[in-house]
């Protein structure tokens, strides 16, 4: 079970360098504050990352699929 999760976390891993940021700081504010809003949150790492909408979709799907796991 471990190996399946970390080949699931490497395989989805973001890629770039802004990305990477955008998952962190939201991943923080989700630790922070429990009922965050996920929509919100990727909505304002999109602007404060500057990030593409295919980023923005990449984030939508890395924490739903975070959800399901």
């Amino acid at each position: 079970l471990i190996r399946r999760q970390r080949q699931m976390c490497i395989r989805d891993r973001p890629k770039g360098e802004k990305l990477r940021q955008a998952v962190k700081w939201i991943s923080a504010c989700l630790e922070e504050e429990e009922g965050a809003a996920l929509d919100v949150l990727i909505t304002q790492a999109a602007g404060r990352f500057n990030l593409s909408p295919k980023d923005e979709a990449f984030l939508v799907s890395f924490y739903e699929q975070g959800k399901k796991g």
